[in-house]
């Protein structure tokens, strides 16, 4: 009887879903705390909306300009930590075999069954090389576009974010009214985006949502004070 083949389902996309978050909860509270502030100071909801655009576009380029310098100063960082395994290998290699060793014997292996693995993997620089940048160092090779990436996921995830609590401000002429459909719908979002996530993590979808909500919540409304104090 053909048993049904076994298939391993992980999610790889941490990277990703990690700048979206950065993004987002930037995005949705930041540009409400500046609306929500501005409300009561001034009487007309295009001011608001002048204002949150402009916030807006420079919070999208700060964001998205660090998520791009962070991805390059990684991928710098990881280029320069290779090539100093890359010399050790050359000029200590009895050294990086001893490390290869222990590293097998903290996962129990015997002397008996590491001296030819750790014999083996030294033939190739490579390999072994990349093997120590894991193992011993606990680094991942980046990838090399991961900066562009970065940048333009968490910039246009805080652009999206950034319009959610700015929208009532847009099609509502009452700017009381659009202060408290903007509390709504931020909250709202808020939950939205916690549910998905948790969905995309493999963490329970309410407690994700519930947990977004309040600290997100928490978040918008520090900085809501701090906007009306100032």
């Amino acid at each position: 009887m053909p048993s049904t083949p076994h298939t391993e389902k992980h999610f790889t996309s941490s990277e990703t879903v990690r700048d979206v978050v950065i993004g987002m909860s930037d995005g949705l509270t930041v540009p409400f705390a500046l609306a929500a502030g501005l409300t009561g100071a001034v009487a007309a909801t295009n001011i608001v909306v002048t204002a949150g655009f402009a916030e807006i576009a420079a919070g999208s380029i700060a964001m998205g300009l660090g998520g791009y310098l962070a991805a390059k100063t990684d991928l710098q960082h990881y280029n320069s930590e290779r090539q100093r395994e890359i010399d050790e290998t050359i000029k200590l290699p009895h050294i990086e075999i001893e490390e290869v060793e222990e590293i097998f014997q903290d996962y129990g292996l015997s002397d008996e069954q590491i001296k030819p693995i750790s014999a083996a993997l030294s033939k190739n620089q490579d390999k072994w090389v990349d093997f120590m940048m894991r193992f011993e160092l606990g680094l991942e090779a980046p990838d090399p576009k991961r900066a562009l990436k970065s940048a333009s996921t968490i910039a246009f995830s805080y652009i999206f974010g950034g319009l959610i609590p700015l929208a009532p401000y847009i099609f509502l002429k009452d700017i009381m009214i659009s202060l408290y459909v903007s509390v709504v719908v931020t909250l709202a979002a808020l939950f939205i985006f916690g549910f998905v996530k948790g969905k995309f993590t493999g963490i329970n979808p309410w407690r994700g949502g519930l947990q977004t909500i309040f600290i997100g919540g928490l978040a918008a409304a520090a900085a809501f004070i701090i906007a009306r104090l100032i």
